[in-house]
């Protein structure tokens, strides 16, 4: 399974980013896809998943500010990220192959490749 994060750039504090994981395949829609993210230093960490549309779990740290969805005409994951903050520096990931409310990285099997989103302060 070969997953395609895209989206991250540049952004003020308080601004917002959109990221998208393109899929493969309409089996995509039922599968369970996470989005981690990982700051230099640090562990990777969980920051979202999803199922279905209506099956959907965060961290807390990102509860309120962050929203994953899905559209299963584009095969495609998204993490629209608002209010964001400068801690929210990081590369972030999408993966697949977990169960629903997986939240370790060990237990997601297909990684992306990430992109970099940078809040400045």
């Amino acid at each position: 399974v070969q997953l395609q994060a895209s989206g991250g750039g540049l952004v003020e504090a308080g601004g917002s980013l959109r990221l998208s994981c393109a899929g493969p395949g309409r089996t995509f829609s039922a599968t369970v896809v996470g989005w981690f993210r990982q700051a230099p230093g640090k562990e990777r960490e969980f920051v979202g998943g999803i199922w279905t549309g209506d099956t959907v779990w965060y961290d807390a740290s990102v509860k309120g500010r962050f929203t994953i969805s899905r559209d299963n005409a584009k095969n495609t994951v998204d993490l629209q990220m608002n209010s964001l903050k400068p801690e929210d520096t990081a590369v972030y990931y999408c993966a697949a192959g977990a169960l629903i409310n997986d939240r370790s990285p060990q237990r997601y099997v297909y990684w992306g490749q990430g992109t970099q989103v940078t809040v400045s302060s």
